[in-house]
């Protein structure tokens, strides 16, 4: 199975086969003995909750019958050309070997029919794939990764007595990468159940369990080394982080807590080679239950939607909000048909507690929201124009907002024509006129003043500002011509800010905050 890696070498980064460090702290314990017999041996505990165990054999032979192989085929085009003496061998992916082989015949078909006609069509054929994953109930219930199954045509489950068991897939979930399978078994299977992941703490040993280069079942131990790791894989990112040794094949496979409950389902990992280098990250166990519970009772997720697009708060931007320090999300954009527009959140706010938990940084808010039941009244608090206010949100269903918003906007009139030229802070600005749009092309529904053209070492091109950007607010106050933004910058001078807040939009209406100083 082609394991999910984060690579410092891109996409044509090379793999390599399993390899890991480990470093295993020894518990020690300290006793001081007084020379009189009257006195009792005074022992100083360690403070490890636990000490190094002897083995994990037990805890091995514990989960490891749950823990099954997934093998995945589907209908593909063949990139192979065919079954000639120049074809790879039809060898299934997940071994060891098929990087190698596929590395080989792509050499092999450099040069060939490069500008060219290819000819008819390549013929489809069936491609196989190996992973891992584990059982959940006793009945059939199994879990996996989203992308080991992908759109298989069949999926087939193999447990460590040789058995294969065709499975349905119940249910998938590409955000989290999480996938439900069920199989018919004649009798009940050994299962494992969920640990609370909230409770495992940096440090704690941990076991991944699952079938490597499709090796088969294969054991390895390490610790937990970091928690709430983003990696920028999804919109919902909260990595356990551990040196367990897992590599290509293991994805999907469970990760276990010192007494045999799962607390992570591993995903991806960190490696320049494709190899373990004892980076590897597992999806915990409380962000997924909630999902598989959905994904089995109704075939699909229904988070909760707030409807909004959000930005990080940096030091300049909460300086400029006023904030005191960097805190909560930057609200950069309401939908017009979301529940945050009728609860009276706007552009601009910035969003600080949700549901009676606080919001940290903006990566919180999408993991709240989501985890939140559709059709839920929440308080949201927010930060508007340097005060706290509180307003109440009738959360709706994430999936209904991504369909509509793949319906498109209503287009909107543009501008006059009328082009007025005004340079501030590094930048020239013009109308958003009809020549506008056509330069730049502006996508219809952009409303401001365009930005035609940045000066490289101006503060502005350091922020990413770039011609063909709108200007649509300064200070959440609407911009319409060139000379309100010199107006606007006045105005901020005159205040005492040190820096003012720019919602900027690109080409295609997508818009972000920005502060830049005041001259």
């Amino acid at each position: 199975m082609s394991y999910p890696v984060i690579s410092n070498k891109g996409k044509g980064a090379s793999r390599s086969t399993l390899s890991r460090s480990r470093s295993i702290a020894a518990a020690m314990t300290i006793a001081l003995c007084a020379g009189s017999a009257l006195v009792a041996p005074l022992t100083i505990q360690p403070a490890f909750a636990r000490g190094t165990p002897d083995s994990f054999a037990d805890l091995a032979a514990q989960v490891s019958d749950a823990v099954v192989n997934i093998s995945v085929s589907q209908t593909v085009a063949d990139r192979r050309g065919g079954s000639g003496p120049g074809a790879a061998p039809n060898l299934p992916r997940g071994t060891p070997f098929d990087d190698l082989f596929e590395e080989f015949f792509r050499r092999r078909g450099q040069g060939q029919g490069q500008g060219q006609d290819d000819g008819p069509a390549r013929p489809q054929r069936r491609s196989n794939s190996l992973g891992s994953g584990f059982v959940i109930d006793p009945s059939g219930i199994v879990i996996t990764n989203n992308h080991v199954v992908g759109d298989a045509t069949d999926v087939t489950v193999i447990f460590t007595d040789g058995q294969r068991l065709k499975a349905e897939i119940v249910g998938k979930d590409a955000k989290i990468d999480i996938a439900v399978l069920r199989v018919k078994p004649e009798k009940p299977l050994k299962a494992v159940k969920f640990g609370d992941s909230n409770k495992t703490r940096v440090g704690d040993w941990v076991m991944a369990v699952g079938n490597p280069f499709g090796l088969g079942g294969t054991v390895t131990v390490g610790i937990l080394s970091a928690r709430n790791r983003n990696i920028n894989s999804g919109p919902y990112d909260d990595y356990l982080q551990t040196d367990a040794s897992i590599n290509r094949g293991n994805s999907g496979g469970p990760l276990f807590n010192a007494d045999g409950e799962v607390i992570g389902v591993n995903t991806a990992i960190l490696s320049p080679s494709g190899g373990s280098v004892g980076i590897g990250f597992a999806s915990p166990s409380n962000v997924l239950q909630p999902v598989i519970e959905q994904l089995q009772k109704y075939g699909e997720t229904r988070r909760g939607w707030l409807g909004v697009k959000i930005q990080a708060v940096d030091d300049d931007v909460a300086e400029s909000l006023n904030l005191g320090k960097a805190r909560g999300a930057l609200i950069a954009g309401v939908d017009d048909k979301g529940p945050a527009k009728p609860a009276g959140i706007k552009a601009g706010d910035v969003i600080v507690k949700f549901d009676g938990q606080d919001v940290k940084t903006s990566a919180d808010l999408p993991r709240l929201v989501a985890a939140t039941p559709v059709g839920k009244a929440v308080d949201v608090s927010v930060v508007r124009a340097g005060k706290e206010q509180s307003l109440k949100v009738t959360l709706g269903r994430l999936e209904d907002g991504e369909r509509q918003a793949s319906l498109g906007s209503p287009r909107n009139n543009t501008p006059a024509d009328r082009t007025v030229a005004q340079k501030a802070l590094g930048m020239e600005f013009t109308n958003l006129n009809a020549a506008a749009r056509t330069k730049f092309s502006i996508k219809d529904g952009v409303k401001g003043v365009v930005v035609s053209n940045v000066d490289p070492n101006s503060p502005a091109a350091d922020k990413r500002i770039q011609a063909g950007d709108t200007i649509v607010e300064i200070n959440q106050e609407v911009v319409n011509q060139p000379g309100d933004i010199a107006a606007k910058m006045k105005a901020a001078k005159e205040q005492g800010r040190k820096s003012a807040l720019f919602l900027v939009a690109n080409t295609q209406g997508e818009v972000r905050f920005v502060a830049l100083p005041v001259e």
